[in-house]
């Protein structure tokens, strides 16, 4: 029982990292104007806009969401395994945290400035006080922190005519302009060499983290792993409930969540993507829905674990969601040798959807890659070198 349900587990990780990829590709091939206001660059035109649209409503926040609520349930995971094991599980998960942190941010200010691992280690200090909270109580504090930045965005928006000028008139030139100096700097940044590059995303995270992390995506992560939590000790994420369960899940996630995207759209739409309304307000029904539809997206996967042998595609993905680690951070090193200077140097040239087969190609080969790596080896490379040093020690790699 126990197998089955770390396998489920797995091939539910295996899809939402998988499905990151699809939005995080724009922000690697694209200025980042381009993720927050797609008529800023790149073609919205025929086969471009549908990309776009397709993305925005099945993907954009969606398998990040389910990727967060994931991290959760393997905080509770690996506190349970702990215990069972009559070691401290404190200890272990700050140890964990500490060393996913560093890798977080090598990532983030070497790499690629998009990092999301920083931000769940700095999350992961704060939600692990609330492990021992009853599940309910787990989905109401997880729901209200995951929604602050909803009323956050609201307030901003009724009181935005009464920010000072400069400060109306920076934001929306940085972040909603088309030649603002900020996509300015990364059109030029970006096709350099790695030396070339680092500046600019020494800047670009640091921006992130300052602009990013505290208004919105700190909270967003937050949330969602405490949800995680709740939904892993219930049985829920690890695939424990009925079939009938999971179908009303999957049927309610999608009604109540996509319905909700696409009037974000609309409104976006009927608005013109005016900088005010969309950039505060007009996100927000994505935002809202996106949690309904990852866990619709959990349920369907699940029911195809119960309802289904695994096949192929059933292990690969299994394989993918037991190396999550290497293949997010592979991901970035596949995509900025692609897009950057030292690579191909493709940034900014690539439409979208050319970035959808570059999507496909990659989830071919990393599920490939990671089949095969899993018959050889205990653990991914990243995820070894994680264990060896949380836990002081250095585990088996290979297999006889």
């Amino acid at each position: 029982m126990q197998s089955n349900r770390i396998e489920t587990l797995d091939r539910v990780r295996g899809v939402a990292l998988l499905g990151i990829l699809v939005m995080n590709i724009q922000a690697f091939s694209m200025p980042g104007v381009a993720y927050l206001n797609p008529h800023l660059f790149g073609s919205m035109e025929g086969a471009d806009g549908l990309v776009w649209l397709l993305s925005h409503v099945f993907a954009d926040s969606k398998f990040i969401a389910l990727f967060s609520i994931l991290f959760g349930a393997g905080v509770a995971l690996m506190a349970e395994k702990a215990r069972a094991a009559g070691h401290s599980a404190a200890a272990l998960h700050y140890r964990r945290t500490l060393v996913l942190g560093v890798i977080g941010a090598a990532h983030g200010f070497l790499v690629w400035y998009g990092d999301i691992l920083f931000v769940y280690a700095l999350c992961a200090l704060l939600v692990y006080l609330f492990l021992r909270l009853r599940p309910r109580t787990l989905l109401i504090v997880g729901g209200l922190v995951y929604l602050l930045p909803v009323a956050l965005g609201i307030f901003n928006y009724a009181t935005f005519e009464y920010w000072p000028e400069a400060a109306r008139e920076g934001i929306s030139m940085t972040i909603w302009s088309p030649d603002s100096p900020w996509t300015e700097a990364q059109l030029a940044a970006y096709v350099g060499t790695w030396s070339e590059q680092q500046a600019q995303r020494f800047e670009d995270f640091t921006l992130y983290l300052v602009n990013v992390l505290p208004w919105q995506m700190f909270w967003q992560a937050g949330g969602l792993m405490l949800i995680g939590m709740a939904l892993y000790r219930t049985g829920v994420l690890s695939g424990l409930k009925s079939t009938r369960f999971y179908g009303r899940l999957a049927v309610a996630g999608l009604a109540l969540g996509l319905p909700l995207i696409i009037l974000g759209v609309q409104q976006r739409e009927a608005a013109d993507w005016a900088f005010a309304w969309t950039y505060f307000v007009g996100g927000q029904f994505n935002y809202i829905a996106a949690p309904l539809v990852a866990l619709a997206y959990m349920s369907l996967v699940v029911l195809a674990c119960k309802l289904l042998r695994p096949g192929l595609l059933g292990r690969a993905l299994e394989a993918v969601g037991r190396t999550a680690l290497s293949n997010y951070l592979l991901q970035s090193v596949i995509c900025t040798a692609l897009f950057y200077g030292f690579g191909l140097g493709l940034f900014g040239q690539v439409p979208r959807t050319g970035q959808l087969g570059v999507v496909i190609l990659i989830w071919g080969f990393q599920l490939a890659l990671s089949t095969w790596w899993v018959q050889r080896f205990h653990y991914g490379p990243v995820e070894w070198l994680w264990r060896a040093a949380a836990r002081l020690q250095r585990p088996p790699m290979r297999k006889h």
